[in-house]
């Protein structure tokens, strides 16, 4: 039963158990229980989703509710849209997620994430009715009616399982709290209600399963009938209005809708009709079926629609489906007769042995002859199969048929109802006396060719679609018919009934099927029912059709009561003397067992002694063989441990010469390994000396580059010089001290690059020497450098007195060629101090200092401090980067600090 995409959530089976309707989110499929084949599929599109499908009660309407609200009626055997349910008022649109549908089909409840409760009208296709519940409720999750016994099907209370837990039953016409189950702390997962209303089955959600008995919560569900005139409302021809729909639940007073004018409520009383035609109410069923119409339809078609059979069936029959008595009746369990039902009558299928053993039970519960009638197993099996699904319907069935159709059938119990088989030969007799006089020439009674068609209702000659035809016309005429099946079944037959003239030959023919066909047998009847004389007909031997009463089954006693007793009585002590008997026989057995037992022991314990007796005189025997066993492996163990012992010397020896070359390897080993570092050692020092001179060469050679580049930039600075005294005669005093300036600065470069070569000169023999003094050197590296700070100190000290020097200088040079004549020397002794003197003769005039004088000045004392910027930028950059490059071309702490 394959063909769903997603899980399957929904299952539903129609009221003749045949057909049954698996629905997921994408698809519902339509299955043939009888073939397990499916038969039909409903697909929709991916955005609509599928809430859920399921059958109506007794109808052939499949009801299909879709995820966007949308309800639509379908038939079942072609899945044409019969009609779609208009949408809800916007006012109290509910998702709906959950459904109901009344027993008798006619009111379809919906829920969803809302405390609105919808009740539709399928009749009228119509929403008459909104009912709000308590404002602690904000969602529905399961919503079942309550069936009663007295309301034929229109249930009136409706359980409501919200989303704390809590169900709660309304009624939905008055629309009255009448008790609620579970709790806030113990609160209801699932809840399921039994088909007769009696209990709920509930889930809870610690995992518990509760038990509900419906008649202690309320009184008012086991109310009694309601009387015979009551009031009908009529629904109004115009759209109803949802506010006036909507009603609340109440616990107390009973609230109604408000009537408005527009749309008033018309009542009609309903009075009995006492001078009715009976004979009209006799033709109606009791769910609105005409017996004569659905006769005239028999005829004209031959059977019943298959789809309707069920359905009309049930009409014809008029069962009353006692759902309580049946419980009783099923309740009382398996009756002592049918216990080993299968040892008789072996069904393949587990399930239908069971339907079958609990139908016959709940038959002989209800009346003790059929606990002892052999025949009732073959009279109710058809049932049974056709039914297996509702077993309610099955029972109900079966014993409409034994009070209408097996009339007189016990009178002469245990004997076949000869009173019933005389019937049958006298019809025989008057329509076909030459096959009657047949079956007396060969000594074949009516219980050889009529009673054996009765007690199987002809299942064992028909084939299910020939059977179920015949009882479509057994069920829409008087019980009579069925008799006169029987006649026309020899009729029909007499051909090759005449040809047999063995009685085996007749047994078989009346136990297993034939070639005939049934339309033709079922017009005989019919024939037969109209042209056989009154004085002989059955119809006035037997009594009308009787439906089962409603509420409880009736009594039948229609038997010989006192054989039943007496065989009941006999078949007790019977079976009590076989239990005296198998008693008896239990405890002889068990006398017989201990005595065996009590033998078999001490036959045990004597071969047991045998035994041991055997098993020591060997076990000495052993013992001394063992000892001579031992004496020998002594000596060859002693023998053995010699060599041993010799052995383990020589390999001792072995071992230790071994230990003492491997030895040997290992140290001769350890030296070649040792050698090998050494002369890495020796050739890694070779590099790293070879990679340091190289070094200082590079170096050398960019000190002597640094240097040729200061000297060119003296020259240029010397030319520059004696061109500005060239055009000033008055500076050629300030150019000369800047010329003695300049070569003191040169002394002071001389001094550098002496410092730097004699720092050259000792990392060459830091370098040389740094294996053996390295510890000397240290100290040494540390003065060398203390030495070299105290340079760099003084020469910036030398460097930031020129500087200072120069720009006095260059101030007084402005300020003499500003004011000329306002020239005064600032202090004599420090000129005298620094061998300056100047000379005012060869101050020019102020009329001879133009205005380019000035300019040039200015030009050049920005461009002798941009070049001594440059040249103690290019010092700190050559000293950095000589070392850096030390640092990382030494290998040991002292050269890194040198």
């Amino acid at each position: 039963m394959r063909g769903h995409e997603s899980s399957v959530f929904s299952i539903s089976v129609h009221a003749s158990g045949r057909y049954a309707i698996t629905t997921s989110s994408d698809t519902a499929q339509l299955w043939d229980l009888d073939t397990f084949q499916r038969k039909r599929k409903l697909n929709i599109l991916q955005s609509v989703g599928i809430q859920k499908v399921f059958f109506l009660p007794l109808s052939n309407t499949i009801l299909s509710c879709f995820k966007d609200n949308s309800i639509f009626a379908w038939e079942c055997d072609t899945l044409s849209c019969k009609y779609q349910l208009p949408a809800p008022p916007e006012s109290s649109s509910v998702l709906y997620k959950v459904f109901a549908v009344t027993r008798d089909g006619r009111i379809l409840a919906a829920g969803g994430k809302s405390n609105h409760l919808h009740l539709w009208c399928l009749e009228a296709k119509q929403l008459f009715r909104i009912i709000q519940m308590p404002t602690k409720v904000r969602a529905i999750r399961h919503l079942e009616f309550l069936p009663d016994s007295f309301d034929a099907g229109s249930n009136q209370v409706l359980g409501v399982l919200s989303q704390d837990g809590i169900m709660r039953f309304v009624n939905i016409q008055t629309c009255k709290l009448l008790f609620e189950i579970g709790s806030l702390d113990e609160g209801i997962s699932s809840s399921v209600i039994s088909p007769h209303g009696r209990y709920i089955a509930s889930i809870m959600e610690n995992g518990s399963l509760n038990i509900y008995s419906v008649q202690a919560l309320t009184q008012e569900i086991n109310k009694p009938p309601p009387p015979l005139v009551k009031v009908i409302e009529d629904l109004p021809k115009s759209k109803l209005n949802s506010g006036g729909l909507k009603m609340k639940v109440t616990s107390g007073r009973v609230q109604r809708p408000a009537k408005s004018r527009e749309n008033k409520i018309q009542a009609r009383i309903l009075k009995q009709d006492l001078t009715g035609n009976f004979e009209n109410k006799e033709n109606e069923a009791s769910d609105g079926l005409n017996k004569k119409r659905l006769q005239i339809l028999l005829k004209g078609y031959g059977e019943y629609p298959t789809k309707y059979r069920m359905f009309i069936w049930r009409s014809l029959l008029q069962l009353p489906e006692n759902h309580t008595a049946f419980s009783s009746l099923v309740d009382k369990g398996v009756h002592v007769a049918f216990l080993n039902l299968q040892k008789k009558y072996p069904i393949k299928s587990r399930k239908l042995l069971r339907v079958l053993q609990r139908t016959l039970s709940a038959l002989a519960h209800w009346s003790a002859i059929f606990s002892d009638t052999p025949y009732l197993p073959l009279l109710a099996f058809p049932f049974v199969k056709l039914f297996q699904n509702n077993q309610l319907i099955c029972f109900e069935v079966v014993a409409t048929l034994i009070i209408n159709w097996c009339q007189h059938w016990f009178e002469y119990f245990p004997n076949p109802p000869i009173n019933i088989l005389s019937l049958i030969e006298n019809v025989l007799a008057f329509h076909d006396k030459e096959l009657l006089q047949h079956f007396i020439d060969h000594d074949i009674t009516s219980q050889l060719y009529a009673w054996p068609l009765l007690e199987t209702v002809f299942s064992e000659v028909l084939t299910r679609e020939e059977w179920l035809k015949l009882f479509d016309n057994v069920f829409s005429n008087h019980p009579s018919f069925l008799l006169m099946t029987v006649v026309a079944y020899n009729t029909c037959s007499r051909a090759p009934l005449l040809n047999c003239s063995l009685r085996d030959d007749f047994e078989y023919f009346f136990h297993h099927r034939n070639n005939l066909d049934i339309s033709v047998v079922i017009r005989e009847v019919y024939h037969l029912m109209d042209t056989t004389p009154t004085d002989i007909h059955p119809n006035d031997k037997l009594d009308a059709f009787v439906a089962l009463t409603k509420g409880q089954y009736p009594v039948f006693n229609q038997y010989p009561k006192f054989i039943v007793d007496y065989q009941t009585q006999e078949r007790e002590r019977i079976r009590n003397d076989e239990l005296d008997f198998l008693r008896e026989r239990q405890m002889v057995e068990d006398m017989q067992a201990e005595v065996d037992q009590q033998r078999v022991e001490d036959e045990a314990w004597y071969q047991k002694q045998e035994l041991l007796r055997k098993a020591e005189e060997t076990r000495r025997e052993m013992l001394l063989q063992e000892e001579e066993k031992m004496a020998q492996q002594r000596q060859r163990l002693a023998s053995v441990k010699r060599e041993l012992r010799a052995k383990e010397m020589h390999l001792q020896d072995a071992t230790r010469r071994r230990f003492l070359k491997l030895q040997q390897d290992q140290r001769e080993m350890e030296l070649r390994r040792l050698n090998d570092e050494i002369e890495r050692k020796v050739h890694m020092r070779d590099q790293e000396i070879a990679t340091t001179a190289k070094d200082l060469e590079m170096r050398h050679l960019e000190l002597e580059s640094q240097k040729r580049l200061y000297e060119k930039l003296i020259e240029e600075n010397l030319a520059e010089a004696e061109q500005a005294c060239l055009n000033a005669d008055w500076r050629i005093q300030a150019l000369h001290k800047q010329r003695c300036d300049d070569l003191q600065r040169n002394a002071c470069y001389q001094e550098v690059a002496k410092l730097l070569r004699e720092n050259r000169r000792k990392e060459t023999e830091v370098l040389n020497a740094m294996v053996g003094e390295g510890a000397r050197k240290w100290e040494e590296a540390k003065e060398k450098d203390f030495h070299l700070k105290s340079e760099k100190k003084a020469s910036a000290l030398s460097d930031a007195s020129r500087k200072w020097f120069l720009e006095k200088e260059l101030d007084d040079a402005l300020e003499h060629a500003e004011h000329p004549y306002n020239t005064v020397p600032r202090c004599q002794s420090g000129q005298a101090a620094s061998g300056y003197v100047p000379r005012t003769s060869q101050l020019k005039d102020s009329s001879e200092v133009d205005s380019s004088t000035h300019i040039s000045l200015n030009q050049r004392r920005v461009q002798w401090d941009t070049m001594e910027q440059d040249l103690m930028e290019r010092v700190r950059n050559l000293r950095q980067r000589l070392t850096a490059q030390a640092r990382n071309r030494c290998r040991t702490p002292h050269l890194l600090a040198t």
